[in-house]
């Protein structure tokens, strides 16, 4: 998967698209419509379409297998939780994507109306889209180079009826790819709320954290804040506390510092959490009492915090 250059310019520069380390990205085309070429179209057709979603959260992560989609998943079981809140999750893993069996909506297929495509519904106001919606066997190999997927993510982004909705949470790919790229160029005139970036404590992942972090800056995309997953684990025989995953140096708490962005919180290992997953069930229904679900709560009240109120510094930036 091509990676953003060591030396990209970012979206919003004036060399964006037109630098020499833009030479070979698949965004390159893209980048450079917001830097004198002809825009692509699409940019203002799905601001209109965006008009009608009140707060958009990316969901990033520098490494595979943190949680990311979990927390993506369990993000948006916890908003749609009071029943007023209107919810959509949309899965851009184009190549990975696990959205549809951790929501227990494996096998389900995307239908057409005339208004565009129809998410498919957790419940009456939790709606998904996802490529794996449009596989016919989960076990199918998505094979594509970058401008396909940035296709798709378009087609997403103004061709889906996404209707009225609250929050637009955004599952990404590990990384800082094609992808990400996209989905920050398609909704650049439509306004993003901001990122939560998912990290696990050790530092061979804070190392990938720091470049996402690296990215979100470049790219002129709030940060909402850092979490930390699988931070220790309590025996539930002996009560014990273990680090499975060793801070070695400081974990997310002192790299937030450190960088001074927020830490959100942190979520302790559950083995409830995977069998929830595997199961499609909400592991907030099915571990209420859990430290994790406590620790997800407290998470999830900052992150619509900060999307009501969102702090000056993060105001001017999206100015």
């Amino acid at each position: 998967m091509e990676e953003v250059p060591q030396d990209c310019p970012g979206t919003g520069s004036a060399q964006a698209g037109r630098g020499a380390s833009c030479h070979g990205c698949p965004n390159q085309r893209l980048c450079a419509s917001g830097a004198g070429a002809a825009p692509d179209p699409a940019i203002e057709e799905i601001k209109e379409k965006m008009k009608t979603v009140k707060h958009k959260i990316l969901v990033l992560s520098g490494k595979g297998g943190v949680g990311k989609s979990t927390f993506s998943a369990h993000l948006a079981h916890g908003l749609a939780e009071d029943e007023n809140t209107q919810v959509a999750l949309l899965d851009i893993d184009i190549c990975g994507p696990s959205i549809p069996k951790i929501m227990g909506l494996e096998g389900e297929q995307v239908h057409q109306s005339g208004s565009g495509w129809s998410p498919v519904y957790v419940e009456d106001n939790l709606g998904v889209m996802s490529v794996g919606f449009l596989l016919s066997s989960p076990d199918d190999a998505v094979i594509w180079r970058g401008p396909k997927k940035n296709g798709m993510i378009k087609q997403f982004l103004r061709d889906v009826d996404w209707g009225d909705i609250d929050y637009l949470i955004v599952d990404t790919p590990p990384g800082t790819s094609d992808e990400h790229l996209s989905v920050v160029q398609y909704l650049s005139a439509a306004h993003i709320d901001g990122t939560v970036i998912i990290t696990t404590p050790q530092e061979v992942s804070l190392q990938d954290v720091r470049k996402e972090i690296s990215f979100c800056h470049k790219v002129k995309l709030p940060i909402i804040g850092v979490v930390e997953n699988m931070s220790g684990f309590v025996c539930p025989k002996c009560k014990k506390e273990s680090q499975i995953f060793p801070p070695t140096t400081g974990g997310a708490e002192a790299m937030c510092q450190d960088l001074k962005i927020p830490l959100l919180g942190k979520v302790p290992l559950d083995p409830q959490i995977g069998k929830s997953c595997d199961t499609g069930q909400s592991f907030f229904s099915e571990a209420p009492d859990s430290p994790a679900t406590l620790a997800y709560r407290s998470i999830i009240q900052r992150i619509q915090e900060f999307c009501l109120h969102p702090p000056r510094e993060e105001k001017l930036i999206n100015s």
